[in-house]
């Protein structure tokens, strides 16, 4: 198949971020097939106070045998939410453009932001051919919920922005059940598949190696017990919480050590708070976000790997990149809130759930799952077996490639009925 995949944070193993759209992508290509993706270059480093830098629109570059399309659209998650729409704007503009030049057979788009939709949309028409969207998490529901989306004119167009996106879509991915339940309730028309996030355990095999070098070169670590957040620092993953956990722990479990990796726009508050309650660079440390690749001995060297998120039931349908990569390093995972994943980690033991709202008992059974070597090492041995038996990348990667092929499967077969044969 010839397959124009749109997402506009692509990242590759050597940035820092989700690789899920590369690792799909090269899959893709050594199945055979052509791959051009559509991405935005988001780098901030050289743009002016507005975004823009000078240079060219477009540059591209094969990754991983596929071809990536870079258009120059400065993004970060600390802009201003009226700066993130011009850049979902621009980017969708310069995305259908470059999409709808590209030989193709099926348009596979995956959110957020929702406005992905438009250039595949546009595209899909111009060739006729199926789009199939990919939804990473409930929009707009979350966005209402974290009051971003406040006027009900700006509330009434995402409803239907999103109601036209799944009306245009062949076929839905979803990320968890419960998106797909979701989606499923609303638009009972579209044929959703759950594709959730995966484990590279090619990526970790080495994790445990990486690990011990990364302590030995770390000297407030050591031998300390490690609990790591890895992850966007944003608004929706509540690291107040983890910041009072740290603050709990810092009188009576004073050994353990927290540990913040990337960035965001809480980035400044996490630190500002951290050093209001004593525990900045005491027992809990930031370090700037580093590369996929690198990653691997931060969680190597965990103990516990943590995904927090705001008390708020529209996010228990989330997929945490965060989770995944822990599972695949053999590292346990807590959570502070319900949903699949929380179901997951209790059916399985490969973790522990901290009630959310409540950052000080969070505090005591962490401390606790930590302190029993038993326990920790079941749970290290459960998370290696969702990364091989439910999660791993090449397990998923064929539900997916299943679905573009029964998509565009269809699309084909409805030419044939149409004029009798294919066209040449």
């Amino acid at each position: 198949m010839k397959i124009v995949y749109l997402h506009q944070y692509f990242r590759t193993p050597t940035m820092a971020g989700g690789t899920r759209s590369y690792e799909f992508a090269r899959r893709m290509v050594e199945r055979g097939h052509q791959v051009h993706v559509i991405t935005s270059d988001t780098g901030l480093s050289d743009a002016g106070p507005t975004g823009n830098r000078p240079g060219p629109t477009w540059r591209t570059s094969v990754e991983g045998g596929a071809v990536v399309h870079w258009a120059r659209v400065p993004y970060d998650n600390s802009m201003r939410y009226r700066d993130r729409l011009r850049a979902f704007g621009r980017f969708a503009w310069l995305a259908a453009r470059r999409a709808s030049v590209l030989d193709q057979d099926v348009v596979l788009a995956t959110s957020t932001p929702l406005s992905i939709a438009l250039p595949a949309v546009y595209s899909a028409r111009r060739k006729r051919v199926p789009m199939v969207l990919e939804i990473r998490d409930l929009w707009p529901e979350i966005p209402i919920a974290l009051g971003a989306l406040r006027s009900p004119l700006t509330r009434r167009a995402a409803w239907l922005l999103e109601s036209w996106a799944y009306r245009n879509a062949r076929h839905v991915i979803a990320l968890s059940p419960g998106m797909a339940d979701s989606i499923s309730t609303r638009h009972p028309d579209r044929p959703v598949t759950v594709v959730p996030n995966g484990c590279d355990r090619e990526l970790f095999a080495d994790a445990e190696r990486a690990g011990r070098t990364f302590r030995a070169s770390t000297p407030w670590l050591g031998d300390r017990p490690l609990i790591l957040y890895a992850g966007t620092l944003g608004l929706v993953n509540d690291l107040g919480y983890l910041v009072r956990m740290a603050a709990a722990m810092s009188g009576r479990h004073p050994e353990i050590r927290f540990v913040v990796v990337g960035r965001g726009g809480q980035q400044e508050h996490v630190r500002r708070l951290a050093a209001e309650l004593g525990v900045l660079d005491r027992n809990l440390f930031m370090l700037d976000q580093v590369p996929k690749s690198e990653v691997v001995g931060l969680f190597g060297a965990a103990d516990l790997a943590i995904s927090t998120v705001i008390d708020d039931p529209t996010l228990h349908a989330n997929s945490a990149n965060k989770v995944f990569d822990a599972w695949a390093a053999g590292c346990p995972v807590a959570l502070n809130q319900e949903g699949w994943l929380a179901d997951r980690v209790r059916a399985s033991g490969a973790g522990v759930i901290l009630p959310p709202g409540d950052p000080t008992t969070g505090a005591a059974l962490a401390a606790s799952f930590l302190a029993e070597p038993a326990r920790t090492a079941a749970a290290r041995a459960a998370a290696l077996r969702l990364a091989r038996e439910e999660f791993d990348r090449d397990l998923l990667f064929q539900r997916l490639e299943d679905v573009l092929c029964q998509v565009v499967g269809a699309d084909q077969s409805s030419l044939v009925g149409a004029s009798g044969g294919l066209p040449a």
